[in-house]
């Protein structure tokens, strides 16, 4: 396994002004994948956009399904989903699909090629391993914090499967970058994908292996002039690898260097897709819907919207110059809703956030919301949702509002990563999510 790291000065992360760092690393690594023809049954949605209970019944369609991996506590309705025999059970429904022969480890170390392909738009990413101490050195950036309840069951579970199943999303700065073409170049000469599945929703999933010596040298000589990486999706899993990597050197157990590497997939930061994060809450905790809406125009210009394209993802603006102003669209009443608040040019990109904006002025102020991460009256539904979605949950009781947020710029989410900011929960919702089992990253 080659790379070539170079030493530069660059911008460091909080608290390393002056010093040198390396760039970030990237590994070839002989994965696990679907044998041939098994790729559409096994593949899965990843572990956390689904509930138990949603798990289960795919499962039940499906025994294939990657989920047995990934959710095993579907299997084991009646336990507590984080006692040790789900942990174990997902272990051995990992084991069972490579004695089965269902799932085949590559013969040789590689890079692989990640395509997606939906609605009218194509995205690609490398698929290799990455480096926990680039984690750990802040190489590899984050802009959420991890929760320990979550951080600690993907601890357990990679200890339990011995890999890891779940790739992490992450982007790199694509200004004058020559790696794009490069990749893209890799896709579209070569002839045909290694496996293909189609989603559910009509996505095309694509997996493309990358054997040649000279290719892999030329993706790790590019990447070795990146100075960071910002991880959109997964910050579990990757606090977790680090965890279990940390946890075996604690305990004086030999460390593989597949340990000390997880499984990600790259891509450019100017070809993802942001959508907003939606909240709704329980109740208007005391207020009526009137009264609500006088307290909101205390901070807010508030009008109403009119009807709305039910099966948009996102609610455009009507304001004249949307760029100065904070957005929130709320649903309340069978009524849509634009709030407006006149930006501050001189905020941070941390508190220029809309989602940040609603929590100081309407969740913690008005509801007394001071958790937003624990909170059980506020919830959340991912951006890649229509916004009929939303008027059905308050249509039907379950909420009393709903707000719909903006997207958030890649660029915003980069410069509060690299300020070393945290930001809200549930601030941004990646496009594309991709599936599990369709590559796995395997350690002793």
């Amino acid at each position: 396994m080659v790379s070539h790291p170079t030493i530069e000065a660059v911008r460091c992360p909080r608290g390393c002004r002056g010093q040198v760092q390396s760039m970030v690393r990237i590994y070839r690594f002989a994965g696990v994948r679907p044998a041939p023809g098994e790729a559409q049954g096994i593949a899965a949605v990843p572990y956390d956009v689904v509930t138990a209970d949603e798990a289960r019944e795919i499962i039940g369609r499906n025994k294939k399904s990657f989920l047995r991996v990934s959710r095993s506590d579907a299997e084991l309705p009646d336990i507590d989903p984080h006692d040790a025999r789900v942990y174990h059970r997902a272990g051995e429904n990992f084991f069972s699909l490579l004695a089965n022969g269902q799932m085949i480890e590559d013969p040789a170390p590689g890079m692989y090629l990640y395509r997606v392909r939906q609605d009218g738009e194509t995205f690609i990413g490398l698929c290799c391993c990455l480096d926990v101490d680039d984690y750990r050195t802040n190489r590899i950036r984050r802009h959420e914090q991890t929760r320990y309840d979550k951080e600690e069951d993907r601890t357990r579970h990679i200890e339990a499967t011995k890999a890891h199943n779940g790739p992490v999303v992450l982007l790199y700065r694509d200004e004058n970058s020559e790696i794009f073409p490069v990749v893209e170049s890799l896709a579209r000469t070569s002839v045909g994908p290694d496996a293909e599945v189609v989603s559910e929703q009509g996505a095309v999933h694509q997996i493309f292996r990358i054997a040649d010596p000279s290719d892999l040298s030329l993706l790790e000589k590019l990447f070795s002039a990146v100075p960071a990486l910002y991880i959109a999706d997964g910050h579990h899993r990757a606090k977790a690898a680090v965890n279990v990597a940390d946890r075996r050197a604690a305990a004086g157990m030999p460390v593989d260097p597949e340990v000390t590497r997880f499984m990600g997939v790259v891509f450019a930061h100017n070809r993802v897709k942001i959508h907003g994060y939606s909240r709704l809450l329980t109740d208007l905790g005391g207020f009526t819907p009137d009264s609500f809406l006088d307290r909101l125009r205390e901070s807010f210009r508030v009008e109403e919207y009119g009807g709305v394209d039910g099966s948009s993802y996102n609610i455009a603006p009507k304001i004249d110059n949307p760029e100065k102003f904070h957005i929130v669209h709320m649903y309340l009443r069978k009524k849509w809703y634009e709030c407006t608040l006149s930006a501050d040019p001189c905020a941070s990109s941390l508190d220029a956030l809309d989602v940040e904006v609603l929590q100081h002025n309407v969740l913690g102020p008005l509801f007394r919301i001071s958790d937003p991460r624990g909170d059980s009256r506020l919830q959340y539904l991912g951006g890649a949702r229509p916004v009929a979605d939303l008027e059905k949950l308050v249509d039907n009781g379950d909420y009393a509002v709903a707000f719909a947020m903006q997207p958030v710029r890649v660029g915003t989410v980069l410069a509060i990563a690299d300020a070393g900011g945290v930001m809200p929960p549930k601030s941004t919702w990646f496009e594309p999510k991709l599936l599990s089992g369709l590559v796995v990253h395997t350690f002793p």
